[in-house]
């Protein structure tokens, strides 16, 4: 399957219709009705046609879904595009689907590599797992913890404070 890249989840159903509430994942949430070529959880094409906002969520008609019983069933799915459909990001932005997967490295040994990118709301962190095994470490995506992201060589250089690597 193509490289997707999440870019709404689905929050449920509003009023009786089949509306369903959206919460963009996009910076800017208006762009989020502009995007075209939406996919669903199986890849399949999904056509959404945003009729409103309220409580900080997008009011929008789903192509298939004609009740709110339709709509309440989608809630927690998630809506993407493909990564290729994606504009380029800034220099020193991208899109935390392209850092899944990456080496973490520091002073020239690996880490562990890029399991996830999260936001519970404090900013980024990246979820590494561990070279060695055991569980996941989050480390915040931030310049000064990581200085160096390199797509192109498949890697990130970390530079991580004392104790917020295990056994370090």
């Amino acid at each position: 399957m193509t490289r997707r890249v999440l870019v709404a989840r689905l929050m449920g159903a509003h009023g009786v219709k089949g509306l369903v509430r959206i919460a963009p994942l996009t910076q800017d949430p208006a762009t989020f009705e502009a995007l075209d070529g939406l996919e669903d959880e199986a890849g399949r094409p999904v056509k959404v046609t945003v009729e409103g906002a309220s409580k900080g969520t997008l009011l929008a008609r789903m192509s298939g879904v004609a009740s709110r019983e339709a709509a309440q069933a989608l809630k927690g799915a998630g809506l993407y595009l493909p990564r290729a459909r994606l504009p380029e990001p800034d220099e020193d932005e991208f899109y935390f689907a392209d850092l899944v997967g990456l080496k973490v490295e520091e002073a020239g040994a690996v880490l562990g590599d890029v399991a996830a990118v999260v936001d519970f709301g404090a900013g980024p962190l990246l979820e590494i797992k561990p070279a060695a095994g055991g569980g996941t470490v989050y480390v915040p995506f931030t310049r000064e913890v990581v200085p160096q992201v390199d797509l192109e060589g498949g890697r990130l250089i970390v530079a991580l404070p004392e104790g917020l690597w295990p056994g370090r």
